[in-house]
């Protein structure tokens, strides 16, 4: 019984960290094709207590997308301020992490309202967002592999 109460309680979540060196895993170029559509993003190296990064998304060989990325502490968490095409941001408090994993939410934005990141135990960077449209739960999620 002890071992299972130790299992579960190493898996569990952490709180969410209040320091971005935490989501130096975050860091470098990534790249992945979905749909007709290949995807970058990018994130710099934690710094100055903050990690900032960008996302392109190019189909037909046209930018069709792009958003500007900030994360840093802010009143002991880590805020990810979303800036999608050039917009005002908007700020996602983290949530819960565990290690290479770290989950945002903002319950008072329309969509998304959760923003996911994971490193995959193949090394892929996964990110998802959740929420809700038209009143039905509603979600879209990338694949991206390290480019440098």
């Amino acid at each position: 019984m002890l071992a299972i109460l130790l299992a579960v309680t190493l898996a569990a979540p952490s709180p969410a960290p209040s320091d971005a060196a935490s989501l130096s895993w975050l860091t470098g170029s990534w790249a992945g094709s979905q749909d007709g559509t290949d995807a970058e993003e990018v994130w710099t190296a934690p710094r100055g207590g903050s990690l900032l990064g960008l996302h392109r998304d190019v189909s037909s060989g046209r930018t069709v997308s792009f958003e500007f990325f900030r994360i840093e502490a802010s009143n002991g968490a880590l805020v990810y301020w979303a800036s999608p095409g050039g917009r005002p941001a908007t700020p996602f408090r983290a949530v819960e992490s565990a290690k290479s994993r770290i989950v945002f939410e903002n319950r008072e934005h329309d969509f998304p309202t959760r923003i996911l990141y994971w490193l995959g135990s193949d090394g892929a960077l996964h990110a998802r967002i959740e929420g809700t449209l038209q009143g039905k739960p509603a979600g879209e999620e990338w694949t991206w592999r390290r480019t440098h």
